[in-house]
């Protein structure tokens, strides 16, 4: 039999109890093949649907001459954000999450260090009420009953599903959803224009003195419905490399009230609608504003408050969640009977309802809801920044390439000065697996991957240097 990379074997044996393992990973095990396989599948962290492709790629020096080339079959990781779909493709995406947010606030990749004295908060901004739903508020560290006048277990499956789930205002949780990238539009021109009210000058002369960055990200909450989270940061006009405005002028206090007041004076009306009416949509009334301090000196579980280090980790967990409770809702709805095959609560399944009946309605089909029927009715991005916040998802994956192609360079004894070109010429052939066995195996190695990234330490600060 040929021999299992180191771990992949032991984990596979787990399947049974006996300790023999299950026939058909034998099989796969004992192929001819089997050492090819498994270094495609590392290759792709163990993604459980990687992309197969079949061709070539091939480095050239400065000179035309070929000085490496690979050729034949490999995977390629789905790159699928969501931990539901990919866990091993979600860590990664949390990995590079979390450097693209802490860029922003500690400098690195192109952002000047000074930047750490820029005035920066954490905003969280959250959907308004549609109905009275299952809750377990805690007061004073005590657990308090429900509205229902339940006292609910954390684990509680009714939590965040309506009270009254006859007098919900689904259509109104849907229509928000669908908008709630249009209200955070309006919301920093919002804050645009109360900032220089605060600091006494007109609106158009505000880019003069200041231009405000953000980098935000979507999660949804147990009853459906998504909020905010974003790191708002005060730059001086040409961006993060110049001086903000002093404190003197504008502090964390200031730009709190400032946020608190343009959540509030949001407002985006629907179309007239014979099935709903129309709808003034808005934010909810709980808005937080926490000051954002220097990681420096300050441990990641510390309850010294937000620190950049503790905030980068906090939005790249939220950034690879999904709609779910349970796995299902992950993916396209297909048909309104696609949406009763699905594992998740009845909530959920009414939200999706609504979203494919007023997706079906011609005063909303720009909205497209049914095409996001799967999302609850929420069309935007999860992670969404602005232009000036920090580095890209781009630039960071070209510096991992440019690693890589290093660590070509010393293995092959190529000069840093020698111009390298790679040539790629792949197509698809298929997308996942042959057979459950291999998707099992592949799962285990994720497994391991995952592990051992732990056990090295570059899950501490959701990955490792630069996201490699």
């Amino acid at each position: 039999m040929v021999a299992a990379p180191l771990g992949l074997r032991e984990m596979a044996a787990t399947f049974t109890e006996s300790g023999v393992l299950d026939p058909a990973l034998a099989h796969v095990l004992s192929r001819a093949d089997f050492d090819t396989w498994s270094g495609k599948v590392q290759a792709a962290r163990g993604c459980v649907k990687p992309v197969r492709m079949a061709g070539s790629s091939t480095v050239v020096d400065g000179s035309g001459a070929v000085v490496s080339e690979l050729s034949g079959n490999v995977f390629v990781p789905c790159k699928n954000r969501r931990a539901a779909v990919c866990e091993s493709c979600s860590a990664h995406y949390a990995h590079d999450t979390f450097h693209l947010i802490r860029a922003g606030m500690a400098g690195g990749k192109g952002v000047p260090e000074t930047v750490t004295g820029h005035l920066r908060v954490l905003a969280t901004l959250t959907a308004p009420s549609f109905g009275k739903v299952h809750s377990r508020p805690v007061r004073n560290g005590h657990v308090r009953r429900c509205s229902c006048g339940e006292l609910h277990s954390q684990y509680d499956d009714a939590l965040g599903t309506p009270v009254d789930p006859d007098t919900y205002d689904y259509a109104g949780s849907v229509l928000w959803q669908a908008h709630a990238g249009e209200l955070w539009r309006r919301f920093t021109i919002a804050v645009g224009r109360k900032l220089a009210r605060a600091l006494g000058i007109r609106a158009a002369e505000l880019r003069q003195v200041m231009r405000l960055s953000y980098a935000k990200v979507a999660e949804y909450q147990r009853r459906g419905l998504i909020h905010f989270h974003a790191v708002v940061r005060i730059d001086g006009p040409e961006g993060p490399d110049g001086p903000p405005p002093p404190s003197t002028f504008l502090d964390a206090d200031v730009l709190a009230a400032v946020i608190q007041e343009a959540a509030a004076s949001v407002l985006v009306r629907t179309p007239e609608s014979s099935a709903v009416g129309a709808r003034d949509l808005a934010w909810g009334d709980q808005v937080d504003v926490e000051p954002i301090a220097t990681s420096e000196g300050t441990s990641e579980d510390s309850g010294d408050g937000w620190h950049d280090r503790r905030v980068a980790g906090y939005v790249a967990k939220y950034a690879t969640k999904g709609t779910r409770l349970t796995e299902g809702s992950d993916y396209r709805i297909r048909s309104a009977e696609h949406i009763e095959q699905l594992d998740v609560t009845e909530h959920h399944k009414q939200l999706m309802r609504t979203a494919w009946r007023l997706g079906g309605l011609p005063e909303f089909e720009e909205l497209n809801l049914r095409k996001w029927a799967h999302m609850l009715g929420f069309r935007g991005h999860f992670l969404t920044k602005s232009r000036r916040y920090s580095t890209t998802f781009g630039a960071i994956r070209r510096t991992r390439a440019e690693y890589r192609l290093d660590e070509q360079r010393e293995a092959l004894g190529i000069a840093d000065t020698e111009p390298l070109t790679v040539v790629n010429d792949w197509s698809m052939t298929g997308i996942g697996y042959h057979n459950d066995a291999e998707r099992r195996l592949a799962a285990m190695f994720s497994e391991l991957h995952l592990a051992r990234r732990k056990l090295d330490g570059q899950d501490d600060d959701a990955g490792a240097p630069d996201g490699r």
